[in-house]
């Protein structure tokens, strides 16, 4: 190297910005997104085939007879569901550890409480229970097992390519962008895929951090699907031109109605599936009640109406029936009831799947029996859209999902400003009612967040104290025997002078307790904060070296006010995090 090119190199101006830019570099791919270029694609793929293998499977090899066979032989969908429901129900019973965890409620409960791991040693079983599940006519379709599989896909891959530079959080993000693959993939809508998975986790949130690695899986696994089954949507709507001002009225006026009533199916279903939960009763008895519960919803159907239109089964060919053919609005209305109460018995006692398909369908079937019979309008496809929007937003409490939904089955726009209205109304009316017990409100408090909450909001208002003048015998009898504090605020007369920690306590020989006072050990250089003082800095104070047992929150006048402990803290951010319906698993 030449001394020109040397002064050039060493130059304090180019080593300034050279410094700068890689500053600059190293901040601006801190996050390492690179890394889902690779990974995501491949999650997409597997989760493909296997959907697609589960589609042939239900939708071409066992469901289309089996519905013939029934629609022949009425009187057979309910020994025919029950077969197929106790069969489910001893796989999941002999050979899963937990019967009563499957689907997206698993899948939810792992990325809130088990870092996205998921048990790979039942996850045959569960798809296998899955099939019998649907495939004989249970009230559920594929989005079951296709969440569940392709989330239990991510988090094996997780364990696969750690090599790739994965973290231990990134098994999360690989659950979700497995589910929104499945989910992709089975409506052949990757929209809504991706946004189901960043909603499913919370009610009223989403999982932003999944966002690139779900976007990424979710269209190559719909890519996947439609190379072997086509891309055509499911749903053949017919898209309105335009909208009035009387269909957005009336739409909001059906998001009431699908609001109250999702609500009261929310409730009744979690309400039956704690229930079921609890019950000593062997998982398979329980599956073969709900399959004949589930039978005579579809036998009562099809013996008051003609047709094939019946409440049970993955219900894809449903829906081109209520869009396409004429119904009366009391057959939709009822359809719409029995396909609620055939979900309640399919899906609360413990069949494997979801119930996304059945709450649009409900959805549909009283937008149209609405549109016919209140607002005697012409664009029946319309609100038979509305009302799907509007009950999934209710029931999963996902209104960005329904939306979108809406928007990718209809395959136009038309829909979609009537849609939000409803799904909004729909959504407030419902209020905190969800048919998932492992929904979580919004996400948990982060440690930075905690710089926008004051200490006053956490701190124990309700102390126990002690004066400086106590014998420590006297302390350890009266107090610390019999409150389970680590600390306590020492008073000297009407001064706050200190405190007292329960392990300074422990360093002085028992015998010498009766000569010594709280005085003699308390800690008289205690921090004293400010009710205005943010967490983050309290948490700061309690957390450096020597740090406190605990700090004293004083008003200016030094009147104590409460104090805070880093258990404080930590019981601040559970209660911010929500809580799961369900026991931990063991």
């Amino acid at each position: 190297m030449t001394k020109v090119q040397s002064k050039f190199l060493n130059h304090p101006l180019l080593r300034k910005y050279v410094s700068l830019v890689h500053e600059d570099m190293t901040a601006t791919y801190s996050r390492d997104l690179h890394k889902w270029l690779i990974i995501s694609p491949v999650l997409g793929v597997v989760t493909g085939l296997l959907i697609t293998l589960i589609a042939e499977i239900i939708l071409k090899w066992m469901w289309p007879p089996i519905l013939q066979f029934y629609l022949r032989h009425r009187i057979a969908m309910i020994p025919g569901l029950a077969v197929g429901f106790i069969i489910a129900g001893l796989i999941m019973q002999y050979l899963t550890p937990d019967p009563d965890e499957h689907s997206t409620e698993e899948i939810i409960r792992s990325y809130h409480e088990h870092q996205g791991d998921i048990r790979m040693r039942s996850f045959v079983p569960k798809l296998l229970a899955a099939i019998a599940t649907v495939g004989f006519g249970g009230s559920a379709a594929l989005e079951g097992p296709s969440i569940y599989g392709g989330g239990a896909i991510g988090s094996w891959m997780w364990t696969k390519m750690r090599k790739v530079g994965l973290e231990p959080r990134d098994r999360r993000l690989m659950l979700i962008s497995g589910a929104a693959a499945g989910m992709s993939a089975v409506f052949r809508a990757p929209l809504t895929g991706i946004i189901f998975a960043l909603e499913m986790p919370y009610k009223d949130d989403l999982a932003h951090e999944a966002l690139l690695p779900a976007l990424i899986a979710s269209v190559t696994s719909y890519a996947t699907m439609a190379a072997f089954l086509g891309a055509k949507p499911l749903f053949d709507f017919v898209t309105a031109a335009t909208y009035t001002r009387k269909d957005l009225f009336w739409s909001a006026v059906l998001g009431i109605v699908c609001g109250l009533v999702a609500m009261v199916f929310d409730i009744t279903f979690r309400r039956v599936r704690t229930f079921s939960v609890k019950s000593s009763v062997p998982h398979w008895v329980k599956m073969a009640v709900g399959g004949i519960l589930t039978g005579v919803c579809g036998l009562v159907f099809v013996s008051m109406f003609k047709g094939n239109l019946v409440p049970i089964g993955p219900n894809y060919e449903a829906m081109p029936l209520i869009l396409q053919q004429s119904h009366g609005s009391l057959e939709l209305v009822v359809f719409g009831v029995l396909k609620l109460a055939a979900t309640l018995f399919s899906l609360g006692v413990g069949g494997v799947s979801a119930m996304f398909v059945p709450l649009f369908l409900t959805g549909s079937s009283f937008g149209t029996a609405f549109g016919q019979s209140i607002v005697h309008s012409p664009a029946l496809n319309l609100y038979a859209a509305v009302g799907m929007a509007a009950f999934l937003a209710a029931g999963y409490k996902a209104p960005l999902t329904a939306v979108v939904f809406v928007a990718e089955a209809t395959g136009g726009h038309a829909y979609i400003i009537p849609s939000l209205i409803a799904a909004a109304v729909a959504y407030a009316v419902s209020g905190e009612a969800s048919v998932s017990g492992d929904q979580r409100l919004h996400e948990g408090v982060k440690v930075a967040e905690l710089s926008k909450v004051m200490v006053r909001d956490v701190m124990q208002a309700k102390v126990i104290s002690t004066t400086a003048e106590l014998l420590l015998r006297q302390f350890a009898d009266s107090i610390g025997a019999h409150h389970a504090h680590a600390a306590y605020p020492v008073y000297q007369g009407e001064k706050l002078a200190g405190t007292i920690s329960v392990s300074a306590l422990s360093k002085v020989a028992p015998q010498k307790w009766e000569q010594m006072s709280v005085s003699d050990i308390m800690d008289r250089s205690v921090i004293r904060v400010p009710p205005e003082c943010d967490v983050l800095e309290a948490l700061r104070l309690l957390m450096a070296q020597h740090g406190q047992h605990m700090l004293l929150v004083t008003s200016p006048n030094e009147q104590l006010e409460g104090i805070l402990t880093k258990t404080d803290i930590l019981s601040a951010l559970n209660t911010r995090g929500g809580n799961s319906g369900y026991p931990e698993r063991e």
